[in-house]
């Protein structure tokens, strides 16, 4: 028969896991762009559409807000971070910053493993379809998945584990920006052949090239988010 610390355990725990599903289903949300900048995230709403108590409603949007994804404000309560294009120019920035150390260092410290593995994550990118298969609105979830694993992969021999985190981190932020231009309808052309080249240039071991393509390849999606940003301020 169960005592009552296990039965207090097994409870913890459960909680824990709901907590961490609806950190995931909100965060998703709000990179997707479905809770759009400046949405009130009211934690009994929230409760509701995600059917579940409001203790990991709370516990998520802390956890959001500590990802800078989400915002308290006096008399608000927590909302959507909003956007701007100075947030987005300073993120591009950092981002081309943290990337390019990341893909140096990775090129320099990366085995025939590191090479193994951005071949392989260019080519699943490249093998999978950006739109969606039902034809629904919204991203391919499997593309988004390929499209942050190749860049991930790129500076995944970098030995720092902390700067593969941040990478990661700054994707996802820049992801929030990318996720508003396509609900409004822009995109690039294909930057597949970006991607390709950014993998030539990297199992080349041509740092410097490899620089100079991921921080265009990140600088061009801006221009085009910078341009959203500005039409919907009017």
């Amino acid at each position: 028969m169960m005592n009552m610390q296990g039965l207090h355990l097994i409870e913890g725990t459960e909680t824990k896991t709901r907590a961490s599903a609806v950190y995931l289903d909100i965060r998703r949300a709000i990179l997707e762009g479905s809770l759009v900048p400046g949405a009130k995230l009211n934690v009994r709403d929230l409760s509701a559409r995600f059917q579940t108590g409001l203790s990991p409603v709370r516990e998520s949007l802390n956890r959001l807000a500590m990802e800078g994804l989400a915002s308290h404000e006096d008399n608000r309560g927590f909302v959507v971070s909003p956007v701007s294009v100075p947030e987005l120019q300073d993120l591009t920035q950092a981002r081309c910053w943290m990337n390019e150390l990341g893909v140096r260092r990775s090129i320099e410290l990366g085995d025939s493993a590191w090479e193994e593995a951005v071949l392989v994550t260019c080519h699943r990118l490249s093998r999978t379809p950006r739109s969606r298969a039902d034809g629904l609105p919204g991203p391919n979830v499997d593309w988004e998945q390929a499209h942050k694993a190749f860049h991930q992969a790129l500076v995944s021999a970098c030995g720092s584990n902390w700067l593969i985190e941040t990478c990661s981190q700054l994707y996802d932020s820049a992801d929030r920006y990318r996720s508003l231009a396509r609900l409004a309808g822009a995109a690039r052309h294909d930057p597949l052949d970006e991607h390709s080249e950014i993998m030539t240039a990297a199992l080349d071991r041509d740092a410097d090239r490899s620089a100079r393509l991921l921080t265009e390849h990140f600088q061009r999606t801006a221009e085009l988010v910078q341009t959203v940003i500005r039409t919907q301020e009017g």
